[in-house]
């Protein structure tokens, strides 16, 4: 590969993961459409596997769940086409409050199929018994038992919400009301209530958010195919836990974890893709020898 052509990855990958649509990346990058959805197959699930291969072991004290709501192709709502991929695409999150890291996440329904796969796969990553909170959301009170085996100090942040005061009580279009207050709810073992929280997975949930524009509420830039989707996510993880350096940490999420022992740069990225893809020409794929 050219440098041209390899410093044109480094940009439509930035873009990609700096709040910038597929449309208008290629603007930016003076390439085809199609060019940048082939990058971000390619590079998308080079981010899955090597999530898979390497966030494991993970010595984790405390583990935040939650959920971000986004849809593919039309809401939930509107989804009256018969598309098996189109509406509502949930993200499920499972995360390191101490690190920052994002151990796990998921793509798919809010329903207990998918929260009990996404758990047991959260559960595999974890070396440790860890204290782990998630929302009143009521479908972990009965996957998280099966998942960590009962292995867990579980607890449940359950919210009220109710009208702001301000005496109109008209319900809010685009966001919850008022949070009146919070309680907390210990579910199996015994966890310490001053970690109770679900703070830190939450305010990532805003860096999502602004990072993909395919979760820009009330835009045209929302995903179109389901697999695109789960693959944008999956760059999105891999920048924000390797490569991202987190403000508050001073070092990405990864290196505070214990699983990388150097900040990454986009170039690694684009050097991991070609040595992945020298080696599917020879037959082979990433493995855990190819980490570097």
């Amino acid at each position: 590969m050219n440098f041209v052509e390899k410093s044109g990855r480094w940009s439509w990958g930035g873009a990609l993961v700096e709040g910038n649509s597929v449309n208008s990346t290629a603007r930016m990058c003076r390439v085809s459409k199609l060019t940048v959805l082939r990058l971000l197959a390619d590079v998308g699930r080079l981010c899955r596997e090597y999530h898979d291969l390497t966030v494991r072991g993970l010595r984790s004290k405390r583990i935040q769940v939650d959920e971000v709501w986004s849809f593919v192709g039309c809401k939930e709502k509107a989804h009256e086409n018969g598309a098996v991929d189109h509406g509502d695409a949930w993200v499920l999150i499972g995360m390191d409050a101490d690190s920052k890291l994002v151990a796990a996440y998921s793509v798919g329904g809010r329903d207990a199929g998918n929260a009990s796969e996404f758990l047991h796969d959260l559960a595999d990553r974890l070396s440790e018994r860890v204290q782990l909170t998630t929302d009143a959301h009521k479908t972990y009170l009965v996957t998280v038992p099966g998942a960590f085996k009962n292995n867990v100090d579980y607890a449940m942040l359950i919210k009220t919400y109710g009208p702001d005061g301000s005496g109109n009580d008209a319900e809010p279009k685009y966001s919850p009301g008022k949070c009146n207050g919070a309680r907390r709810e210990a579910v199996i073992g015994d966890p310490d209530p001053e970690h109770v929280s679900t703070s830190f997975v939450e305010r990532q949930n805003m860096t999502l958010r602004m990072g993909q524009r395919r979760f820009t509420r009330l835009t045209n830039g929302y995903s179109k195919r389901f697999v695109n989707h789960e693959l944008a996510v999956a760059l999105h993880y891999f920048h924000y836990n390797f490569i991202r350096r987190h403000a508050t940490l001073g070092s990405t999420p990864a290196q505070a974890a214990g699983i990388a022992d150097r900040e990454w740069s986009l170039d690694d990225l684009v050097d991991l893709l070609e040595k992945e893809e020298r080696l599917i020409g020879n037959g082979g794929r990433i493995n855990k020898t190819d980490r570097t």
